[in-house]
Formats: C-alpha cells, sequence, structure tokens
C-alpha cells in the first residue's frame, strides 16, 4: 500500500538539504538539471537549495510524496554500496538523519508526489521533481490566513514540536505560550514566566518575528521564522540558517503534548531505540508478571523498523514503528506469532512511551475494553530475578495437547537430532512420558517446574546403557520459548560451563 508524508514540511526541507550535501558525484562532473545524480555546487544542488532557502517566500508544503521510496547509497569512490527502502515519515528521518560524512545518496525514479490539490503525479527525474515543486510554490502552495494574527492572539498556545539540530521540545514541556495585541508574548509554567514580544514582517508572505530574551533555551525562538501552516488549531514555522543553511522546526498547537518522558522527541527516542541491545525487564499484563516468559531473549531494534528477538536457540521477527500522537510518543511493536498462547502476543500493541532514556524504555498501555493497565518496559541488562515466575500450567497443556518430536538437539555444539529420527514423545497427564518409533519405546516422566531462571522441562526417560541417547535428554532444562507448537529448552552444565540446546516440535 503506498502511503503519503503526513509532515512534509519538516522532512522535505531535511530530504533536499541532504540531497545537496550527500548526493552522488558524477565521475565527470556536470550541472546538467536533467542528470539524476546530483554534483555538490552544481546549478541542480544550487536550486535544491534556493527551493529551501529562507529568501524563498514560499515554504515547501505544496506536496507530498506518495512510499515507498528507494535510494541508491554510494562511498565516496562512487561505489555502490547499499540500497534503503523508506516506507513512512518515520523510516525517512531515521534513514536521513543516519548518514555519515562521506556518503552519498541517489532517488530510485519514478517515485510519485501528492499535490496540495489532490492529484497524483509521477515523478522521473531531479528536473521533474525541482519543477514541481518551484511550480507549487510559486502558485501559493503556502497561503497564510488573512486573519492569522487574530488566530496567534486569540487564547493560548503550546510549543508542541522544536527541532534545532536535534529535538528540544521537551526544554519547553509545561510552558502555556500567549500573544497579545499589542505584540507583547509571554511564556509561563505556573512558578516561572518569560516575556517576549513577536511581530508580523511587511513582505508579500509574512513572517513571524520571535524575541524572548537572551536566556536559554527561549533564546533559541528568537529568530525570523517563516510560517509554513496557519489554522486555528496549528502554527508550524521554520527558519533556515543564513551561516551553514540547518533548518529549524518550531510548532504550536492549541494542547500540550504529554507523555511522561517521551516528550515528543522523536529523533531522540528512535536514535535511543537502535543503540545496541535490549532486554525485557517487566512485562505486567493486567496484573500478572510475565517477564520471565522472556528472560532468554535479546532484542535488537533496527534502523529500518525492524526486531529481532533472538535467544541461544530460537529468533523472533517483528517490526517497529514510533508515531507522535496526543499523548506523546507511541512504539507500535508488532512480532510474528506461532499459536494464540505464544507470549509474543503480548508485546504486540500500540504502547505508550512513558518515560526512556540511554539505559531504559518505560511503556505503558490502557485496555480500550477492560480498561486493564500493562506495562512494558526495556533495559540494558537481562532480568535475573524471575523467582518462578513462568507459567507452568499454560506449559503443562501445550505438552499434553498432541505428539511431538525432536527438531534440534545440540550437545555442546554437535548436532544430534539424528539419534531421535523416528521418535514421537507423548507426554501424559500423569506425569508420565513414551518415546516411540517402529521398533523401540522408550518410557519416561516428565514434570514442569518454576527455579530462578523462570521454568524448568525435567525429563527422566529409562536408558539402557551409559551410552544410550536417551540419557543425554535426562536433565532439568531451562524453559527458553514455547507456543503452541515450539518448545525451546537449555541446560548450563554445572561442571564445565557446555551449553546444550534441546528443541520440540508439534507433530
Amino acid at each position: 500500500m503506498m502511503k503519503r508524508l503526513t509532515n512534509i514540511s519538516v522532512l522535505v526541507g531535511l530530504f533536499l538539504l541532504l540531497a545537496t550535501a550527500c548526493s552522488k558525484e558524477d565521475d565527470q562532473p556536470t550541472s546538467d538539471p536533467n542528470s539524476n545524480t546530483v554534483e555538490v555546487d552544481s546549478e541542480f544542488s544550487n536550486l535544491l537549495i534556493r527551493t529551501s532557502d529562507q529568501n524563498n517566500n514560499e515554504p515547501i508544503d505544496c506536496l507530498d510524496f506518495v512510499y515507498p521510496i528507494n535510494f541508491f547509497i554510494y562511498n565516496s569512490s562512487q561505489e555502490q554500496i547499499g540500497t534503503q527502502t523508506v516506507n513512512n515519515d518515520t523510516e525517512l528521518l531515521s534513514f536521513l538523519l543516519s548518514l555519515e560524512s562521506g556518503t552519498y545518496i541517489e532517488i530510485d525514479f519514478p517515485i510519485n508526489v501528492i499535490l496540495k490539490d489532490g492529484s497524483a503525479v509521477e515523478v522521473n527525474s531531479n528536473a521533474e521533481l525541482v519543477t514541481l515543486i518551484t511550480d507549487c510554490s510559486s502558485n501559493g502552495g503556502n497561503t497564510i490566513p488573512n486573519d492569522f494574527e487574530s488566530i496567534l492572539t486569540s487564547g493560548s498556545w503550546y510549543l508542541t514540536y522544536f527541532f534545532d539540530d536535534e529535538d528540544e521540545t521537551s526544554d519547553f514541556g509545561g510552558y502555556e505560550f500567549t500573544f497579545a495585541t499589542d505584540n507583547s508574548a509571554q511564556a509561563t509554567n505556573g512558578t516561572n514566566t518569560i516575556n517576549g514580544n513577536w511581530n508580523l514582517t511587511t513582505s508579500s508572505t509574512p513572517d513571524l518575528e520571535l524575541f524572548f530574551g537572551n536566556n536559554d533555551p527561549f533564546d533559541e525562538l528568537d529568530e525570523d521564522w517563516d510560517i509554513i501552516e496557519a489554522t486555528q488549531d496549528i502554527i508550524k514555522l521554520k527558519h533556515i540558517s543564513g551561516g551553514d543553511g540547518s533548518v529549524d522546526y518550531l510548532t504550536f498547537e492549541r494542547t500540550p503534548t504529554t507523555g511522561g518522558g517521551g516528550n515528543g522527541d522523536t529523533a531522540g527516542f528512535i536514535n535511543t531505540l537502535t543503540n545496541d541491545i535490549w532486554y525485557v525487564n517487566l512485562l505486567e499484563d493486567d496484573g500478572t508478571n510475565e517477564t520471565c516468559d522472556y528472560v532468554a531473549y535479546e532484542f535488537d531494534f533496527n534502523s529500518d523498523e525492524t526486531v529481532v528477538a533472538t535467544s541461544a536457540n530460537n529468533t523472533i521477527n517483528g517490526t517497529w514503528t514510533v508515531t507522535n500522537s496526543s499523548s506523546g510518543l507511541d512504539l507500535l511493536l508488532n512480532f510474528e506469532i506461532t499459536g494464540e498462547n505464544d507470549p509474543f502476543d503480548d508485546l504486540n500493541d500500540d504502547w505508550d512511551v512513558s518515560n526512556f532514556n540511554s539505559e531504559s524504555i518505560e511503556l505503558i498501555d490502557v485496555s480500550g475494553g477492560n480498561g486493564g493497565t500493562d506495562y512494558l518496559n526495556f533495559g540494558r541488562n537481562p532480568y535475573e530475578d524471575c523467582n518462578g515466575g513462568g507459567n507452568t500450567e499454560n506449559l503443562e497443556i501445550i505438552l499434553i495437547d498432541g505428539q511431538w518430536f525432536v527438531q534440534s538437539y545440540i550437545d555442546d555444539g554437535d548436532d544430534e537430532t539424528n539419534d531421535y529420527n523416528g521418535y514421537t514423545f507423548t507426554f501424559n497427564t500423569d506425569g508420565t512420558a513414551v518415546a516411540q518409533s517402529n521398533g523401540n519405546t522408550v518410557n519416561g516422566t516428565w514434570s514442569v517446574v518454576t527455579s530462578g531462571s523462570g521454568l524448568d522441562l525435567v525429563l527422566n526417560f529409562e536408558i539402557d546403557n551409559e551410552n544410550d541417547p536417551f540419557d543425554d535428554l535426562n536433565d532439568d532444562w531451562d524453559v527458553e520459548q514455547f507456543t503452541d507448537v515450539l518448545v525451546d529448552l537449555k541446560d548450563v552444565s554445572g561442571g564445565d560451563g557446555s551449553t546444550d540446546l534441546l528443541t520440540f516440535a508439534k507433530l
């Protein structure tokens, strides 16, 4: 499905500036605007800069990109080193912010855009894209309401987005802004009040000049802001530095952004999420602590919005998305599941980000049905206090229901799965277990218990001699992961520390 970019006023500036600074140079530099590879300081490159320049009175908010968009990635030697597909505004922002100096990108045309009148246009080159941008800008792509001053001075406003090289929205959390008809302005959080002033320039497309003094952080707002959008409910502003060409964005809305530590810091949260490995430190589902269902897994959130949860003998794939809603930041998780009892299904939700820093991420979800509240916390270290927190009853029901076979058995690195080929395993309600093949039957017992590491599956099969392969199954196995059709087990020897991995799959 094609998706439209909803925050084009923010991302198109990033897109164009990065296209200028990071686009692939040809082996023979050219200033031909019809070339799809852009040379730094070329005529086309300069046109892109002018399109976003503060001297252009028409900001670029008159078209939307249609996703997905593909990019070719090159190194400084003009060698292609990869490709990237972006499917939404979060992916595009994450991709652009991840580019390093000396890396170059090129758009894979054709792409599609939606003009402000709703019409769809196919774009086949850089030249066509620039033509569309310049045409729609010059034709009134951004119209400032005649009653802008009345909109600004009526009621209160809250700063819901401020980007100055990085997201600094949280610096203004809790402040209520008012703009008076005498051109005075004020920001107050109840205990602290910052006085300032505002003014509209007299150009054909007015700019909003703000001044809130010389003290940090309010001095960051002291700029001549281009008005991107203005309605009764939202005012979006942009400022392009006359020095380094960096772009700042400022948004006011009628209601404050809430959501605890999220603070609307999308870029900061994504950088934290995608940096290094995470572990589930808490999952409380309607008052039940289910943390131990995930104790064996490392979670790796990738910048392409995929996530991989990996244990010693299992891998769960999924996707993630960060959005900025009225409640603050949301983290949407969607893991692949097998069966209705798969514990990863409990992670699949739209989680409110209540707090985050470099060492922890705290999430909360309030059910729209029974109003129950779930809590999910990620930390940098594995959870170590399961104390029998696994669900023995669920695992017992799953094992009893049907027949199983050994899908994999790794004994200290050696694959010995073939020792159990042809055997079907039955786990009976009375605690007995039977392994049967065409010519042999092996009896035993089984039980599910809790331990300091979570759930354990205790197996004890009858053996004929010391070389009987079923002797290798006789152990107290840590339950790493289980679903309706799969049970992953691990045992670390108390002697030499070797690790054995055993997986049962349902027939």
